[in-house]
């Protein structure tokens, strides 16, 4: 149910610049950067950097400019140790990105407040030299597909993937967003026409995550009850235009190839009932722990044939080590993957964080995963690893950020009335049928709603 990971963000006004610099002790070092401001809201912004060694490698590295409003400030930062000044801010190599190689790039970035304007740097230092060189303005509102009409399914199709993305029936990269089910054998209420209806319509979700929990007194208990409920909720969200994933909610016991047999019966049946339709994704092991990666993906092996027998097309997510974390959160990172991956096609890798638990690491982990790995986080929370706890906007808004730079899919955990900091509504709104206005939601349900209801970018063509 729970954890995770991963980094940071750029994307909409940006400055470049071309610079000569280079730290004292060693030779003179070319760099590149580009300080982009990715999103921005009464009060207060997100900013990235990054920083492009162009001459010799360096072993160390300090980034330093001036914010030019007085009312500026840095509030929280990632990828480099950050600290102000008046308005003179330094960020510092982190243990991960402090060695560039010639060419090499680090990216980093932060959330800030301001009072005033809020205009970008002009001037960067590099090891305390100014960096000199052109400064150029690229178009803030680079040309983009028209938007497309219609539901999430009517314009993408089937999906597949693509390289280290997940793409539409056009060949072209695409991001789903929405929100995960809470279990369905605690949570079913939660689930009916109403609440689906104001999802698809007005949380304009792009898709519905199906919790189904193995043990916890859920598939275990009742094999053709809970099947026939996953069904019926992937039926529901057809009806309304919305993926599905499938969710076979492995928690506790953590180790996947203790429910194997399991879910091989599973979904043997719900992959030949839904071969027939575009919307379905399958999630083969929510959270794999207390186990290796060869295990992980021993189990992966030998569960993906049996959906491709009988939906050949279909994306399936697998689980990975540490809580669905890549590893990290069992001390190791994404290279097990990269260099030990599952032998199966059309597969994404799951990523899963809760952004007040899940920092820095793990955004860098995401951000270099991404570059080798097909991602989706199936599953996030804006509070703690336990589901708890207060929401941390400034680490959610840095995660959203990111996925939505690097075109990662998300569903947030949850959809639900949960009597904790992670659920969307309050608790008793299950029992009604108001699921969207600002009386019924959470603060984590307001946030939510109000970067899932924003327009779809689905390219066409």
């Amino acid at each position: 149910m729970k954890r995770l990971l991963a980094l940071l963000a750029t994307g909409a006004s940006t400055v470049g610049l071309t610079v000569l610099a280079g730290p004292p002790a060693q030779a003179a070092t070319g760099c590149a950067a580009e300080y982009t401001i990715t999103n921005q809201w009464e009060g207060g912004f997100q900013a990235g950097v990054k920083i492009t060694n162009l001459g010799d490698p360096v072993s160390g590295w300090t980034l330093g400019f001036t914010l030019p409003d007085a009312g500026q400030k840095v509030v929280q930062g990632w990828n480099a140790t950050w600290s102000q000044s008046g308005s003179q801010v330094t960020a510092g190599g982190a243990d991960w990105n402090r060695t560039l190689s010639t060419g090499a790039s680090a990216d980093l970035g932060f959330v800030g407040s301001f009072t005033g304007s809020n205009p970008a740097p002009t001037s960067f230092t590099l090891n305390g030299v100014t960096c000199t060189g052109s400064v150029t303005h690229p178009p803030t509102d680079p040309p983009t597909d028209p938007p497309a009409t219609g539901t999430p399914t009517a314009v993408n199709g089937q999906l597949h993937v693509c390289g280290v993305h997940l793409c539409n029936q056009y060949d072209r990269p695409v991001q789903l967003r929405g929100m995960s089910t809470h279990g369905i054998q605690w949570f079913g209420p939660c689930y009916n026409d109403a609440s689906l209806d104001a999802l698809a319509q007005d949380w304009k979700s792009d898709l519905l995550r199906v919790a189904m929990y193995v043990q916890e007194d859920g598939y275990e208990t009742d094999p053709a009850g809970f099947t026939a409920r996953v069904n019926s909720l992937v039926d529901m969200a057809e009806a309304r235009g919305m993926y599905a994933v499938i969710d076979f909610h492995t928690l506790t016991p953590g180790d996947p190839n203790h429910n194997l047999d399991r879910a091989k019966t599973f979904f043997s049946s719900v992959a030949a009932r839904n071969a027939h339709k575009k919307n379905v994704i399958y999630e083969i092991a929510n959270e794999p722990n207390g186990v290796s990666w060869a295990a992980v993906k021993s189990y992966a092996e030998q569960v993906i044939p049996v959906i491709r027998a009988a939906d050949p097309d279909a994306v399936v997510i697998v689980g990975t080590r540490g809580w669905s974390s890549l590893g990290v959160s069992d001390g190791s990172n994404e290279s097990e993957v990269v260099n030990n991956p599952v032998n199966a096609t059309n597969i994404m890798y799951a990523f899963h964080f809760y952004a007040a638990s899940h920092k820095d690491a793990y955004r860098a982990a995401v951000s270099r995963a991404a570059a080798q790995l097909p991602l989706f986080v199936s599953e996030f929370g804006t509070v703690s690893a336990t589901g708890g706890g207060a929401v941390d906007r400034a680490s959610s808004v840095a995660w959203l950020d990111l996925l939505d730079r690097l075109k990662i899919g998300y569903a947030n955990w949850t959809y639900s009335d949960a009597d904790e900091g992670s659920a969307a509504f309050k608790p008793g709104t299950c029992g009604g049928t108001d699921y969207s206005s600002s009386g019924v939601l959470t603060e984590s349900g307001a946030l939510l709603k109000s970067r899932i209801s924003t327009a779809d970018d689905f390219p066409t063509s």
